[in-house]
């Protein structure tokens, strides 16, 4: 290791000062901290100690009596299904600013025994950057929480000649890719999804996969510096927190690590002209010629999208079309993205999967700015549309996601096909891996599901304003249902799971009794055997468990001393 490494285990002054800060502050009274009122005031006092340039600490620190805190909780709260009046809500609701506002943010949580939350876009699909499972007070072992809200930390600066851009956790990747290719003349993209309204904070820290993954792999592959607030209330860059924080949070999913205030990215060039294609497929239902040729079109695709070259992106989608009398049936739909041209795109379709038929009429020529919007389905949109950060409507959903190590069989592609017509709000993607997501070491960062894993296979499942609960259940029942068939044809021993499609179904802490051991149900469906590492990196940063949810890492503690591992240089068992 780097001597820079080294300033793990010796904060530097702006920490120390925060510290000195935290020290002097005197402790919370009993009375205090005797109901939200008076946590809300001794909340106040705290953060002016500790950020004294900020002018009006109030206007950061929400209680739930406040007339502020419900809009400033729903604003960004995407599945409807947790704007109940019955989910567990913070104690306090925090509204950073600034970097310093942050950094008290945390260390006030820390004096008052809050555990912390960090919310970018609130786009978690369990809802866990804002909202508990069990209520504080009501379950045993539960603690308070507050939420620390970053979404006004969202600047964006790109710097083409060096081919990085910094980014704020609250800006979303619409707002990046626009800044991307209006400051490098359209030459420079990033590689990560494709909503543009999801916030940078919470995708890069579960890795960020989307069409250009198999060429630059995924969005955290291309994370070269970050700064993050930790549970003490300091702030690191990459020097200062080792590399195995900087390992941790780029891809281990975020809440469990601290709070990052500001990432710093590597661009990757991409060509003046890219091209896509969409070609879809309808079948009519009980057409047993019409189920069939869409079965052998789906097995010879999975046979060789993964093993495409890398500048090819084709993934697969299925969904209900309804027809004039309201019956359902199958519409399955390919779309594409290619590093280059319409020519170039059909002469690669028409050498690796000529029985799509895709000619040049179905191509369009564009840049890889209007890829993006193209890809979420605004294909006539200006690229201003990227910075309407409402421009997702919120919904009720479920979503669970499965990995695929060997082509699915016919009978299981037909079973897909029927039972994608059987809910009117559900619908499966498939992505191809393979390309730099196969040479990419499983190690490299948390996410491990790298050589070997042909696809993803999200299931979706919305239900837009029909909040009524027997129709939850049964929009429920159908997504697990999906699932639950694809047991044989999914990957197994672990069966896989992306942090980023968040799925309490797989299992969930209990607080007061979160261990390494009994997390390892779920969290080795994500991580494989990265999270080991992630629960050593856990043990290292934060072993009171500060930033705790459901689904956080859990601490494995005392691990050099029972196994004699032997530590880096900067004395963290993580770093080696």
């Amino acid at each position: 290791m780097t001597s820079k490494t080294k300033a793990v285990v010796r904060p530097r002054s702006a920490h120390l000062s925060l510290l000195f800060l935290l020290l002097l502050a005197p402790p919370c009274s009993a009375q205090e901290q005797d109901g939200g009122v008076a946590l809300h005031g001794s909340f106040v006092r705290c953060v002016a100690r500790l950020s004294p340039a900020t002018a009006d600490p109030s206007r950061l620190v929400h209680a739930p009596s406040a007339a502020s805190y419900p809009s400033l909780l729903n604003a960004t709260i995407q599945n409807l299904r947790f704007a109940s009046a019955r989910t567990p809500r913070p104690a306090l609701l925090l509204t950073p600013a600034t970097v310093a506002e942050a950094r008290a943010c945390v260390a006030c949580c820390r004096r008052h025994g809050l555990t912390v939350r960090a919310r970018s876009g609130g786009h978690d699909y369990e809802g866990l950057s804002y909202r508990s499972v069990l209520r504080p007070g009501a379950d045993a072992g539960a603690r308070s929480f507050a939420v620390v809200d970053v979404a006004a930390l969202r600047d964006v600066r790109v710097d083409a000649a060096r081919r990085v851009a910094r980014v704020g956790p609250g800006a979303t990747l619409g707002e990046l890719y626009y800044a991307v290719a209006r400051d490098s003349d359209g030459a420079l993209g990033f590689p990560a999804g494709i909503c543009p309204t999801v916030c940078v904070g919470g995708h890069l820290s579960g890795g960020g996969f989307g069409p250009m993954m198999r060429k630059h792999g995924l969005g955290a592959d291309n994370v070269v510096d970050a700064e993050v607030v930790d549970a003490e209330g300091r702030l690191l860059d990459r020097a200062a927190m080792g590399e195995g924080l900087f390992w941790a949070i780029r891809g281990g999913g975020g809440g469990s690590f601290g709070v990052v205030i500001s990432w710093t990215v590597r661009l990757v060039p991409v060509p003046r002209v890219v091209s896509a294609f969409t070609v879809r497929r309808l079948v009519h239902r009980g057409d047993r010629r019409q189920t069939q040729a869409a079965v052998r079109l789906l097995a010879k695709w999975q046979r060789v999208a993964h093993a495409l070259p890398d500048d090819l992106f084709v993934k697969a989608a299925m969904e209900p079309e309804l027809d004039g009398a309201g019956e359902r049936h199958p519409l399955v739909t390919f779309k594409s993205l290619f590093l280059g041209n319409c020519s170039g795109m059909v002469a690669e379709m028409s050498a690796h999967l000529p029985e799509l038929g895709v000619r040049a009429s179905d191509c369009r020529d564009m840049s890889w700015i209007q890829s993006m919007l193209y890809f979420y389905g605004y294909t006539e949109a200006a690229e201003e549309v990227l910075l309407d950060r409402s421009l997702q409507p919120k919904d009720y959903y479920k979503v669970k996601l499965d990995y695929v190590t060997t082509p699915i069989q016919a009978a299981g592609l037909a079973g897909l096909l029927a039972r994608v017509v059987e809910d009117r709000g559900g619908s499966i993607d498939v992505d191809p891996q393979g390309g730099a997501m196969g040479e990419t070491p499983e190690s490299a960062t948390p996410y491990a599901h790298r050589r070997g894993y042909l696809y993803n296979v999200q299931y979706f499942v919305k239900w837009g304003g029909d909040a009524n609960v027997s129709y939850e259940d049964a929009h429920l029942a159908w997504v697990r249902g999906v699932h639950r068939f694809m047991t044989p044809y999914a990957s197994a021993k672990p069966r896989a799971a992306y942090v980023n499609f968040r799925d309490l179904d797989l299992g969930q802490n209990v607080e007061g009794e979160t261990t390494y051991e009994a997390a390892r149900a779920w969290g080795e469906m994500y991580f494989r055997g990265n999270f080991r590492r992630l629960a050593v990196v856990k043990a290292e940063v934060d072993p009171d468990q500060v930033f705790w949810s459901e689904q956080s890492i859990p601490p494995l503690l005392g691990v050099g001393e029972e196994t004699g591992e032997r530590h880096s240089p900067s004395g963290l068992l993580s770093d080696s």
